[in-house]
């Protein structure tokens, strides 16, 4: 045996493919396509019924509305007090749920495969016959406004929602949160309206994974929601992302704070983009963990913060590209300086061949183990039916992810890291943080933690 073995990592193990059943697909007479994978690996089974509406369909009246409506539909419906739905559910060992998100909105269940004809009965009940009870509305307005409140009180969403003004401008993914006058404009007849022009059995998919037999499912589906009736799907037509001119700076000041939450941002790609895979490489090299260029610079050679990041959202229309931190006051100028240093140099150097790998490492090695799970694969296929991305998606995933060459993280730099017009946001004690940062960009504009202008 060579005894300097132990000085050599071992060599990594073939891949293992990926391999998933194909699934079937049929449309029910009421127009609801349904993807079911059979998988009797478990004798459990996940379900999700997405609607293609979100947050972005909201008129500017009615804001809030698709988030308290799917968050209310298990709250009460014609035979089912809330209480006596979660009992049920809680009986079966089952979870049923549903939210809304900027693009979509989802209704997620699971239990075992015995109590499929009871989440059917259920899934009826909260699409068909929810009810809105006027006591659960007024308790879930007195939690949003207490909520809301609170918000105002984090650092992170402060920046975020600074961040989201000025990246998206009038388009509705601008809109993070809401205002206490948008909760108070939420009522029963408004819920109820939007119950009906939402859930739509001919604007959704349905996905069921685990251990079914396609006949039955079909065939229950269609009994249990009988009189669900088509609709008319929203037509999006929203104002284009802005394209940025120049540099901006930012503050929301919060007086006496010893630390400043920084964000640094710029428009990005949507998710069904043909750059995605180079953007997800070049992220992973330049902040997207802990072995990543901004965390090892900012943390770990300077001491700046406990950690680092860069983020890329890419929704279903548009997405933006983020910078994070969270740092000491007195260094927050040299902690922007240090972001636009790396900002730089991804999009002047090739990255090196052994941090390249690296990269591409971690994603195909960490993709496995969010399959793992029956729960993880749905949220994956989901992802997969949702955005329209291809059938093989899920199996060609590490062989796009490897595929990335130094050149295209290059290319997805100088497209997507753009350090001439990023929007630079700084919550944190004014007064010590301008003389910082005024460096960086021509004009401030400065906020309280309200959002409303303060003049410098």
């Amino acid at each position: 045996m060579n005894p300097d073995f132990r000085q050599q990592p071992p060599e990594p193990l073939a891949s293992v493919p990926f391999d998933i059943s194909r699934p079937y697909e049929t449309t029910l007479s009421n127009g609801l396509r349904v993807v079911i994978f059979e998988n009797e690996r478990l004798p459990l089974v996940s379900y999700r019924l997405a609607f293609f509406a979100g947050d972005i369909d909201e008129s500017d009246d009615g804001r809030g509305l698709m988030s308290a409506m799917a968050l209310l539909l298990t709250e009460g419906t014609e035979n089912y007090s809330s209480q006596q739905l979660a009992e049920k559910i809680e009986r079966l060992g089952a979870s049923l749920s549903a939210h809304s998100s900027f693009d979509f909105t989802t209704i997620s269940a699971s239990s075992l495969s015995f109590y499929t004809s009871a989440i059917f009965e259920m899934l009826s009940e909260i699409i068909l016959k929810p009810t809105f009870p006027e006591s659960e509305i007024d308790l879930y307005k007195r939690n949003l406004i207490e909520n809301l409140k609170f918000q105002r009180s984090q650092p992170p969403f402060l920046a975020s929602e600074q961040a989201a003004r000025l990246i998206y401008g009038k388009h509705p993914y601008a809109h993070v949160s809401l205002k206490p006058a948008d909760v108070e404009r939420i009522d029963r007849e408004k819920l109820q309206r939007t119950h009906r022009q939402v859930l739509i059995p001919n604007n959704a998919v349905m996905l069921i994974v685990g251990d079914v037999r396609r006949d039955e499912v079909i065939e229950e589906l269609e009994q249990h929601l009988d009189g669900w009736q088509p609709g008319t799907a929203p037509v999006r037509s929203f104002p284009e992302v802005p394209k940025r001119d120049g540099r901006s700076i930012t503050v929301v000041d919060r007086p006496g704070s010893t630390q400043s939450n920084i964000v640094i941002a710029n428009s990005g790609l949507d998710r069904s983009s043909p750059d995605y895979f180079p953007a997800l490489v070049m992220n992973q090299v330049l902040g997207a963990g802990a072995s990543s260029r901004v965390f090892m610079n900012l943390r770990e050679e300077k001491g700046y913060t406990y950690g680092a990041y860069t983020r890329m959202d890419a929704r279903s229309l548009a997405g933006d590209v983020e910078a994070t931190a969270e740092v000491r006051n007195d260094v927050t100028g040299e902690s922007i300086a240090e972001f636009f240093k790396e900002f730089d140099r991804i999009r002047a150097e090739k990255v090196e061949a052994e941090e390249l790998a690296d990269a591409k490492n971690f994603l195909t090695g960490v993709f496995p183990i969010r399959a793992e799970t029956q729960e993880g694969l749905t949220t994956l296929l989901l992802s997969r039916e949702l955005y329209g991305l291809p059938e093989d998606y899920l199996q060609s995933y590490r062989d796009n992810v490897s595929a990335v060459t130094a050149d295209q993280v290059q290319d997805a730099a100088q497209k997507y890291i753009r350090p001439d017009e990023m929007a630079i946001v700084v919550v944190g004690d004014a007064a010590s943080v301008i003389p910082q940062i005024d460096r960086f960009a021509p004009a401030i504009e400065i906020f309280d933690t309200e959002g409303k202008p303060i003049e410098r």
